[in-house]
C-alpha cells in the first residue's frame, strides 16, 4: 500500500484544515439536509440486469464531475441483497489507493457479500465544503441502489485519516441510512451536521498519533457513546512499548447499536501489527475488527427464501464457549479476540436467561497452566488456588430479562481451549 507516502504531507496539511473546520461545520449545519429515512427493504436494483460493472467511473454531483471506483462481486447475483460499504481515502490520498489495497482489507474479508465503492475527495481530501461530500454520498447511494440489488438495512462506512472524519461526517449526518461507521486515526475534520441520533460505531486509534492525537479519536467515540445509550466508561488502553492493541466493547448501549473501542501502540497508521513496529510483510488485525463489527449487525430486510433454502436445516453457529446456566442465574461465554506471543486478550459476555432480573453475578473458571490474568475491565478479579473469579462491576450488575453485558481481560499464557465457566448470582 501507499499510506506512508501520504505522511510527510498530513500535518502541514491538516493544520491549515484545523482553521478552515469551525467554517465548514458551520456551512455544513446551515446547508446539509438530513437524508431522509432508508426503508428496510431491498432496492430498485434486485431483479434487473445491472448496467453498472466493477471499475473507475464519474458521477454528476453538486454541478461537478465527480470519480469514484466501484467493486461488484464476483458472481453478482441480481436477486441477492448485499451489503454496501464505502471506503473514504486519507489526506492526499486516492481512490485507486483505497481499491489497490482492497478497501481496507475488506475486499477479501466480505467474500464477495458486499459491493465496494471508493468515491475520489476533492484535492484529495474530504474538506465537505457546504456539505458537497455528503451530497456526493448521496448521490452514489441512490445510483448504486437503482442498478444493483442492494440491502438498505446493511450501508457501512469507513477510512483512514481524513477519511476516518468523512465516515464520522456520515455518521452524524446520515444516522438513518448507515448502519455502521468505522473510523480509523480520525478527527472532526469534515465537519458533524446532526450528530444526536443512534449509529453502531467503531474507534480505532494509536496511542501516540503524532498527526491526529488520540484526544480527537476519543471525542469523536464519545458522540455515540452518548447517542448510543452506552455507559460511560474509560476503556482501557494498552502501554508505550507493549505493541499490542485493546479492543474494547461498550456495555448497556441501545440494542442493536453497539460502540467498539480499540487503541493500539502505534503511530498514525491504518495498519498496525502487533508486536511490531513495522507492517512490512506482516498482516494488521485492522481488517478482521472492521468486519467482524459489520458483519455482527444483522440485516433487517425482509426476503422470501430460495426454494433452494429450507430455513429448518440451518444450524446455528456454536458460541466459543457453552454458556453455564443456572434456573434464576445467569450465563456466560467466553471468546478470545486477539492473540500475540506470550499473551492474549479474552471477552466474556454475561447475559440474564430470566425470567427475573438480577441483581449481580460472578462468573468463575480454572487457569490453565501457566496462565496469569493481568488486567480486567468492566469487573472485579480475584484469583485463588488456580480459580479466576470475576464479580460485576457497580455499573453493570443489574440485569433485566434477556439482557446482557460483558468484562474484558488480558492474560499471560498461551491461549488454549475455551475454559469451563460456571455463572452464579
Amino acid at each position: 500500500m501507499t499510506y506512508r507516502r501520504a505522511l510527510p504531507h498530513l500535518t502541514a496539511a491538516l493544520c491549515a484544515l484545523a482553521t478552515a473546520t469551525l467554517m465548514i461545520i458551520g456551512m455544513l449545519g446551515a446547508n446539509a439536509a438530513m437524508a431522509p429515512a432508508s426503508a428496510a427493504a431491498t432496492t430498485a436494483g434486485c431483479g434487473k440486469a445491472p448496467t453498472l460493472s466493477s471499475g473507475t467511473r464519474t458521477i454528476q454531483s453538486g454541478g461537478q464531475n465527480r470519480s469514484y471506483i466501484l467493486r461488484v462481486p464476483d458472481g453478482y447475483d441480481r436477486n441477492r441483497p448485499y451489503k454496501l460499504i464505502f471506503a473514504f481515502h486519507w489526506l492526499n490520498g486516492t481512490a485507486a489507493n483505497v481499491a489497490s489495497g482492497g478497501y481496507y482489507g475488506l475486499q477479501t474479508r466480505s467474500n464477495n457479500s458486499a459491493i465496494l465503492v471508493a468515491p475520489q475527495g476533492i484535492d484529495n481530501g474530504w474538506a465537505n465544503t457546504g456539505g458537497r461530500d455528503l451530497t456526493l454520498v448521496d448521490n452514489l447511494t441512490t445510483l448504486i441502489e437503482g442498478d444493483l440489488c442492494v440491502d438498505t438495512s446493511q450501508l457501512f462506512a469507513t477510512g483512514w485519516s481524513y477519511g476516518g472524519a468523512m465516515s464520522y461526517a456520515v455518521a452524524c449526518a446520515r444516522p438513518t441510512v448507515f448502519r455502521a461507521v468505522a473510523v480509523l486515526s480520525g478527527a472532526n475534520l469534515s465537519g458533524c451536521s446532526g450528530g444526536t441520533q443512534p449509529v453502531a460505531y467503531l474507534g480505532i486509534h494509536g496511542i501516540h498519533d503524532s498527526v491526529l492525537d488520540i484526544s480527537l479519536g476519543r471525542s469523536l467515540r464519545d458522540t455515540f457513546v452518548r447517542n448510543n445509550g452506552c455507559a460511560a466508561q474509560n476503556p482501557p488502553e494498552p502501554a508505550r512499548g507493549s505493541l499490542t492493541h485493546i479492543a474494547t466493547s461498550y456495555t448497556g448501549c441501545r440494542a442493536g447499536y453497539p460502540v467498539r473501542w480499540a487503541a493500539f501502540d502505534g503511530d498514525h497508521t491504518p495498519e498496525p501489527v502487533d508486536g511490531s513496529t513495522s507492517t512490512s510483510g506482516a498482516r494488521t488485525w485492522v481488517g478482521d475488527e472492521i468486519w467482524s463489527f459489520f458483519s455482527q449487525l444483522p440485516s433487517t430486510t425482509t426476503t422470501s427464501p430460495s426454494p433452494s433454502t429450507s430455513p429448518s436445516t440451518s444450524t446455528p453457529p456454536s458460541p466459543s464457549t457453552s454458556p453455564s446456566t443456572t434456573p434464576g442465574g445467569c450465563a456466560a461465554a467466553y471468546r478470545v479476540v486477539n492473540t500475540w506471543p506470550g499473551g492474549f486478550q479474552a471477552e466474556v459476555t454475561v447475559t440474564n436467561p430470566g425470567p427475573a432480573p438480577i441483581a449481580g453475578w460472578r462468573v468463575s473458571w480454572a487457569l490453565s497452566a501457566g496462565q496469569s490474568i493481568s488486567q480486567v475491565w468492566n469487573g472485579s478479579l480475584t484469583t485463588a488456588n488456580g480459580t479466576a473469579t470475576v464479580t460485576n462491576a457497580t455499573y453493570n450488575g443489574s440485569l433485566a430479562a434477556g439482557a446482557g453485558t460483558s468484562f474484558g481481560l488480558i492474560v499471560n499464557g498461551s491461549s488454549t481451549t475455551a475454559p469451563a465457566l460456571t455463572c452464579t448470582i
